[in-house]
């Protein structure tokens, strides 16, 4: 690194600081580089990656002064972390990283106002130096979370600050790789981890769907779970069984199937063992759907609900979306459809206008909020990601102000954002816009404000693009519908409502 300083006059004022980096930030995007010397280059980019690092402390520090302070309820957030997403709108990873970051290095306040020591103070030292990266602080927090709790603190802190001054020199990738040095040397045969160092460790995380829809999952599975993941994979994961490629192939556990049916399906299966034990998975979760294990109760989370586009079920093509915000190809709606109790609610392409809603069973509060996921997706209020499945039906006007329960009064919002409307000052207003490009929308703004309302686009972006015209036709969803699924016999009739048609038992 470039260790040549130069020395300003420069101001006290974090705000004015700010400002005169942003102004530098902006020359510097303008100017030419190409009548730079090579040396010249060099050293401007060590200099500038030094101010990055040093920009990652002070992030990481005035995260810690909106949180402390509260101030991120006047940007319009509900918490610190959706300060970050909704208002600067940083991505989840550099959400997550800057919090982690803000905990790691920075001053922070007990409840009596007094300021405390980073918690990783020669980590903190190290930022402020521009020696060492966010990068750098995530994988020295991941290290240091490893130590087990048997571990004197004074070796805990020896660790840390050994490790913080060997990454001066390494990258994030080294950084980890000494870490685990580290954590050998202090726990060799790890005999000092206990019961409390694992279940503090545990998780299970579906990480987003890629491109093609598929989805990794993160886990540390404890001892206990699995044992048992293993024991259940031993006979539902065996060759032959739950095939899903082989219609002959014996469903369910291995236990009391039919011997010289699984026998030929064994030949039959060129599955490696992942994939049996990823369709083992699928099957064991087809088991419970099918056997009540989500109830009967009517919210949400407990039926499978898919809205898409009229345009895409008519080209058999595109991607429905579930209520937990899950993207679902349409060609496998239908097949999901004979297993469990469907919902499908189609729109008008580019559009908030309903034009069919089939009903799995004749609920009409349900039946709204069908409705109201389909067209809101989740949380209405801008820039939160809250996926329907966690959301509650907001009134406009408030339900206690005489609100009335009907469809083109009611907004999906999470439960913070439905505590924020009011009619006081530092609260925020709703409706239901009536004209515009985002008409049958939820709109917000400040309570008491004369700004634009403004709509959610997070949840549905492709809302952004140009509008697509669609066929205002119902009939062509059931004519769809109809042509996929065989109708039931009919039956006497009930309440007033489309049904879906599902596959008969």
């Amino acid at each position: 690194m470039d260790t040549m300083t130069t020395t300003f006059d420069l101001p006290d004022s974090p705000l004015e600081l700010a400002h005169l980096q942003d102004a530098v930030a902006a020359k510097l995007s303008s100017v030419s580089l190409t009548s730079m010397t090579d040396d010249d280059v060099l050293r401007t980019a060590d200099v500038l990656e030094r101010s990055h690092r040093r920009s990652d402390g002070v992030d990481a520090r005035l995260y810690a002064e909106v949180s402390t302070r509260g101030a991120y309820r006047k940007a319009g957030a509900q918490t610190p972390g959706k300060y970050l997403t909704a208002v600067l709108r940083l991505g989840l990873g550099a959400s997550k990283r800057r919090v982690a970051a803000a905990l790691a290095i920075s001053p922070m306040y007990n409840y009596s106002g007094d300021q405390l020591d980073p918690t990783l103070p020669a980590t903190a030292a190290a930022v402020a130096d521009g020696d060492l990266s966010v990068d750098h602080v995530s994988e020295i927090v991941a290290v240091i979370d490893e130590i087990p709790a048997a571990i004197p603190a004074e070796d805990k802190a020896r660790a840390e600050q050994e490790l913080a001054e060997l990454s001066r020199q390494l990258t994030p990738e080294g950084t980890r790789e000494v870490g685990r040095r580290i954590l050998a040397h202090l726990d060799p045969d790890g005999s000092l981890t206990d019961d409390a160092d694992r279940a503090r460790t545990r998780g299970f995380a579906i990480q987003p769907q890629d491109k093609r829809l598929m989805s990794k999952i993160r886990a540390q599975l404890s001892p206990s779970l699995r044992a048992k993941l293993e024991a259940i994979l031993t006979l539902w994961a065996e060759p032959g069984m739950n095939n899903p490629d082989d219609p002959e192939s014996p469903h369910g556990t291995a236990y009391g199937a039919d011997a010289e049916a699984l026998a030929a399906a064994r030949e039959r299966d060129t599955r490696s063992q992942s994939q049996r034990n990823h369709d083992a998975l699928e099957a064991m979760l087809d088991h419970l759907l099918a056997n009540g294990a989500l109830g009967d109760s009517v919210a949400l989370p407990s039926h499978l609900v898919v809205t898409a586009s009229l345009e895409d079920l008519e080209n058999r093509a595109g991607v429905a979306v579930t209520a937990t915000g899950t993207r679902l190809p349409v060609t496998d709606l239908v097949d999901i459809a004979a297993d469990a109790t469907p919902w499908l609610e189609v729109f008008e392409d580019q559009s908030s206008q309903i034009l069919h809603l089939g009903r799995g069973k004749r609920l009409a509060s349900l039946a709204q909020r069908l409705a109201l996921f389909g067209r809101d997706r989740g949380c209405t209020a801008p820039g939160c990601t809250t996926p329907w499945s966690r959301t509650q039906a907001h009134h406009m006007p408030d339900w206690q102000d005489g609100g009335p329960t009907d469809i083109d009064h009611l907004g999906g919002a999470c439960g913070g954002h439905n505590r924020s409307v009011s009619t006081k000052p530092g609260g925020w207003e709703t409706t239901v816009l009536t004209s515009g490009p985002f008409k049958g929308r939820v709109g917000w703004r400040p309570t008491g404000s004369n700004q634009p309302w403004k709509v959610n686009h997070s949840l549905q972006p492709e809302k952004l693009l140009p509008a697509i015209r669609a066929t205002k036709s119902g009939a062509a969803v059931e004519k769809w519908l109809s042509c996929r699924i065989p109708a039931p016999p009919p039956g006497p009739p009930g309440p007033a409502g489309v049904d879906v048609v599902r596959n008969p038992a």
